[in-house]
């Protein structure tokens, strides 16, 4: 009997080992402080770490004020997609929001991403990037994403 528990609890193992996974580049997004009414939009990448196909299913926010957008079309192993936030940023003060996805990972049916920051009318106007600096920001958020892979790999 002990060598048939210890059968089905290793198969399990190795079932959840062969599994889609998500992983997020980051799980908050900071807007930092922003002026009233500027774009409110941000993205968070999401990863298949696993080796077979993950889908999301849903993405809820916590209240109305943001409104997400996402695909659920299969996001392949090794492949990555993109999850749109959308905050109202019309109305002055701090925010802190939580979201909500699902996805049918076998281990984080439910993962949480965070968007925070502060709507205030004294902010400083964004600045605006050259060429140079925007390849240089998507660089370093790609060398991000693929640090966040090589550390869900490990764990």
């Amino acid at each position: 009997m002990k060598t048939l528990i210890a059968g089905i609890a290793l198969f399990g193992t190795f079932a959840l080992a062969s599994a889609q996974t998500i992983t997020f580049d980051k799980t908050t997004f900071d807007y930092g402080v922003i002026k009233p009414s500027s774009d409110g939009n941000r993205f968070f990448n999401v990863t298949n770490t696993g080796d077979k196909p993950l889908i999301i299913s849903n993405v809820k926010p916590s209240c109305g004020c943001t409104t997400p957008e996402f695909s659920q079309d299969p996001i392949l192993p090794g492949k990555s997609a993109k999850i749109k936030v959308g905050y109202n940023t019309a109305t002055p003060g701090a925010f802190n929001k939580m979201i909500e996805v699902f996805s049918n990972d076998p281990v984080n049916s439910r993962s949480v991403i965070y968007i925070k920051g502060d709507v205030n009318a004294n902010a400083p106007e964004p600045k605006v990037l050259t060429p140079a600096e925007q390849k240089a920001a998507a660089k370093a958020e790609k060398k991000a994403a693929k640090t966040a892979k090589k550390v869900a790999a490990r764990n």
